[in-house]
């Protein structure tokens, strides 16, 4: 499920959650005749244009559903990010109609950055209140809707030692139902069972339950048909649980192809509109730091060229998103250029880098050339280290899941680099432990999360001992 399970019958929490929806439109439109009005600019018509196209597009972007699914969050800063991000995708694209119209000059300047400047901020602050209010009310035991959990698996009592932590689905568990023993349940104490699964029909009609999560395994298909069949005598809700804690997840959802339903149990991050934020976020951020680092990077170049024979730019081949091969740019820091069946790691001390190659090494100065990349599509600000096509054919073969890092696009810096492993692989173990946080990476993917890694980059680029 990807949304919460609300008590739909409570009209409260429903005003709550719309009012949630259109809250960003809302402001956003009421921000730019405030701003207007203290500008003592005319809001003409062409301004009442804007504002519908503001409300539509905030409508599209900047959701509260679409940036923080599946529950309430509690934090400020990942809101913050969220909103921020969104907005910035916003004005992207108003920037974008305004140019192709023409009609950009006609608005005043100091009017649109002065709303563009403040909206976010009055949203953000709205948001918060509003979903301060949501989770006081989900929160409350008298919106709970009773629910009882037939089969008690790891995922099972996963999901019920989650909600009696967190209750903001408007749900209360009540207890279990299962034909084993407590003893042979393994289960710990402070879970219910209440009968065993021939019990739960009368159950669920008598003590009015209004949630069953059926969690049987995938193997007990006929015995999950017998119990639903015999849970249609109620007006109980009734949701599959499938014991999937056996299968390494990534990206896992549930969706429906012509009418049929499925389950997602490996899949990209990146869909729909989340492929458009990575993106827009990968080139507003990239282009500028170009422009930025430009001077030095032509600096770096001359140098590279002035103090050891060779190319300027060392090429190598690595794979990509989905596997496709690419070409990667990084400045030269070594006497060779392998790119071949056979690459050998650099080492601490190793002997074929240049002097200014250990310099450029330290500090990560090698790498700027892979903005280039990232502006080209092929890699992105964050994401899994690419390694070399001969790498990759060994560690595909020696660890599991190892390709799974590719459902994403390859990225400068990772999860796993601002964890501390970066640098020589030695052993097997440790390439492992890179590709743990690589697809951990894959499973958690936010851009609240790839703003929090380029922050800890910046961080770890001026001590980082695995630099070399």
């Amino acid at each position: 499920m990807n949304e919460p399970v609300l008590n739909r019958s409570s009209p409260l929490i429903g005003a709550v959650v719309a009012l949630q929806a259109v809250l960003p439109a809302a402001i956003a439109a009421i921000s730019l005749v405030a701003v207007t009005a203290i500008a003592d600019v005319e809001f003409a018509r062409y301004f009442y244009g804007m504002a519908l196209v503001v409300i539509v597009l905030c409508l599209l972007l900047v959701r509260p559903r679409a940036m923080l699914a599946g529950g309430v969050p509690g934090d400020l800063f990942p809101l913050a990010i969220s909103v921020t991000m969104r907005w910035m995708m916003l004005l992207a694209l108003l920037l974008a109609l305004g140019y192709v119209t023409k009609l950009s000059a006609t608005y005043s300047r100091r009017v649109v950055l002065t709303w563009a400047a403040v909206t976010p901020v009055f949203i953000v602050l709205a948001l918060k209140h509003v979903q301060g209010m949501l989770r006081a009310l989900l929160r409350d035991p008298a919106n709970a809707r009773r629910a009882v959990i037939a089969g008690c698996t790891d995922s099972s009592m996963t999901l019920a030692k989650r909600l009696r932590s967190g209750n903001e689905f408007c749900l209360s568990v009540v207890g279990f139902f299962d034909d084993r023993s407590r003893e042979r349940l393994h289960c710990a104490d402070d879970v219910d069972v209440l009968g065993r699964l021939e019990d739960l029909p009368d159950f669920v009609r008598t003590q009015r339950a209004e949630v069953v999560f059926v969690a049987l395994p995938l193997r007990q298909v006929e015995r999950v048909m017998r119990l639903v069949d015999a849970l249609r005598d109620s007006t109980a809700s009734i949701y599959y649980l499938p014991d999937i804690s056996v299968f390494d997840l990534i990206q896992a959802q549930s969706g429906v192809i012509e009418g049929v339903p499925v389950i997602a149990m490996c899949e990209t991050p990146f869909d729909a509109h989340r492929a458009v934020a990575k993106r827009l976020t990968d080139v507003l951020l990239t282009a500028p730091l170009l422009v930025a680092f430009a001077p030095a990077m032509l600096a770096i170049g001359i140098a590279v060229r002035l103090t050891s024979p060779g190319p300027i730019l060392f090429k190598q081949r690595r794979y990509g998103l989905l596997g496709e091969e690419i070409v990667i740019y990084k400045f030269r820091t070594m006497t060779t250029s392998e790119d071949g069946p056979v690459i050998q790691q650099a080492t601490r001390g190793d002997q074929r880098l240049t002097y200014l190659g250990r310099f450029l090494r330290r500090y990560s100065l090698d790498e700027l050339p892979q903005l280039i990349n990232v502006l080209q599509g092929r890699m992105s600000l964050v994401g899994p280290r690419p390694h070399a096509i001969a790498h990759n054919e060994t560690y595909r073969r020696l660890i599991k899941g190892y390709m799974l890092r590719h459902k994403v696009l390859p990225g400068i810096t990772g999860l796993a680099q601002v964890n501390g492993l970066r640098g020589e692989t030695r052993t097997v173990e440790q390439m492992e432990a890179r590709v743990r946080y690589d697809l951990e990476y894959v499973r958690t993917w936010s851009l609240t999360l790839d703003i929090e890694i380029l922050a800890r980059t910046a961080v770890r680029l001026l001590n980082d001992s695995q630099a070399y």
